[in-house]
């Protein structure tokens, strides 16, 4: 009795974290359906919801200790449908789409581009598990770039904004690119919770709620542009500090090598 009761809970443990995976990628395929009848707002949201248990199940299966390879391997599934497949037919639905009609494979293309890419950020990141710095995401990480579209949407939409397809079409190649580039973005997963941090962490979490709840549609735009933009910021500070760095190495040994021809 004692032996089905722990293997009955042991089935539970891993099957809490797929559930919510498979909340997320109910919650991408209902992005996709809603953004085909043309209901924008509502395909956005879903995308926004899908990112929530996207977050929910890694932080679950954590918890719990139920991380497995069928687990990695769902969520990485799941994850190309809401952040691949889904983003990219509202990004063509919503704006491509409007290009002028000898353009029309252009705006598919650029479409194409997002999902492609997705797929492979997503590869990248399961061959890498385990040798990358925890530190940061290697690459725009997919719902990143999937986020930035569906708040971008919310924000035209609830602003009464047309979307301008050539302005979309180039941040559709960008995002793009920075999901497969080589470009760092902080992942906010050396953050442990259950220590101690300062006072400034939390005032500084309580005004990003409160700023978000004050304006739903707007706010998060702000955030996840930022959060776009600070990674070929952060990079191009790293490599700049790393040039000084070797820099400084060479004109020591320089100087080393001056000192020891005089003292011979």
């Amino acid at each position: 009795m004692n032996v089905r009761l722990k293997d009955s809970m042991a089935r539970g443990v891993y099957v809490l974290p797929s559930l919510f995976t498979s909340m997320g990628l109910f919650a991408g395929f209902y992005s996709l359906i809603a953004a085909i009848q043309g209901r924008f707002e509502l395909a956005a949201w879903a995308i926004v919801a899908a990112a929530v248990f996207d977050m929910l199940d890694g932080r679950v299966a954590r918890l719990l200790h139920a991380e497995t390879a069928f687990g990695a391997e769902y969520d990485s599934l799941c994850d190309m449908l809401s952040f691949g497949i889904a983003p990219a037919v509202l990004m063509y639905l919503w704006a491509l789409v409007q290009l002028p009609a000898e353009l029309h494979k252009l705006a598919w293309l650029g479409a194409f581009f997002l999902a492609a890419c997705a797929a492979l950020r997503l590869a990248r990141f399961n061959v890498q598990i385990g040798t990358q710095d925890k530190r940061y995401f290697q690459g725009l990480p997919t719902p990143g770039s999937a986020l930035l579209i569906a708040t971008a949407v919310l924000y035209h939409e609830e602003s009464g904004i047309a979307p301008m397809p050539w302005l979309w079409w180039g941040a559709s190649l960008v995002l793009a690119w920075l999901m497969v580039s080589g470009v760092r973005f902080i992942s906010g997963k050396d953050i442990d919770l259950k220590k101690k941090h300062s006072v400034g962490m939390l005032v500084g979490m309580l005004i990003v709620i409160v700023l978000v709840t004050a304006d739903p549609y707007r706010v998060p735009f702000a955030i996840l542009l930022a959060y776009v933009l600070h990674g070929p910021m952060l990079s191009l500070w790293q490599q700049r500090k790393a040039a000084r760095y070797r820099k400084a190495r060479q004109q020591a040994r320089a100087r080393r090598r001056q000192e020891s021809e005089v003292e011979d």
